[in-house]
């Protein structure tokens, strides 16, 4: 298995720490006046999405995790786990809240999404980065609510909030970038 060091840490690279896969989110390198140069870094688990910060020092090593994708289609809630279906075989696989837990609202029934594996086991779900969804609920417009720049927070139907121009209304349809959590234009 290939393995990375200090040096290797950027953002979205991913690394096995106590049998664990992570991606890292956010690093830091640090070279302080006296003694040697580390990284600071945050780490979101694949298993729970639990962000963890770590130090590593020069001479620490990760193994790289082999992990696989399998486009599925997300189909409903059970009340316990989050239903997907495998496109190709029509298998049914269930996933808990916990491993779903920052693709959990943007699951709409039917959606198409990545299932994670690892070590031949389904571990997490990745949406789109990019949906079209409604808008069920924003505040209403008020005259002189034009000003460029300026955002209100609206709640998509898969139950995301996002903020959106001014101009958006309640019933438009609108494109979002799942990744960020932001909006990128009405759709016409």
């Amino acid at each position: 298995m290939a393995t990375i060091g200090m040096s290797d840490i950027k953002k979205n690279v991913r690394l096995i720490v106590g049998e664990v896969p992570y991606k890292v989110v956010e690093f830091q390198h640090v070279k302080p006046g006296k003694g040697a140069a580390f990284v600071r870094m945050k780490m979101k688990s694949f298993l729970n999405g639990k962000v963890v910060d770590k130090t590593v020092h020069a001479g620490d090593k990760f193994e790289v995790p082999i992990i696989d994708f399998k486009t599925m289609q997300y189909l409903y809630d059970d009340g316990e786990m989050y239903q997907f279906m495998d496109n190709e075989t029509y298998d049914q696989l269930g996933l808990s809240y916990e491993q779903c837990d920052d693709a959990a609202k943007w699951l709409k029934d039917g959606t198409n999404v990545d299932m994670i594996f690892f070590k031949g086991n389904a571990i997490s779900v990745a949406a789109p980065e990019t949906m079209e969804l409604i808008i069920t609920e924003t505040p209403p417009n008020f005259k002189g609510d034009t000003s460029s720049g300026s955002k209100k927070p609206a709640t998509l139907e898969t139950g995301a909030v996002v903020q959106v121009p001014y101009h958006v209304l309640e019933g438009d349809l609108v494109k979002v970038n799942t990744v960020d959590c932001e909006y990128l234009e009405k759709v016409k």
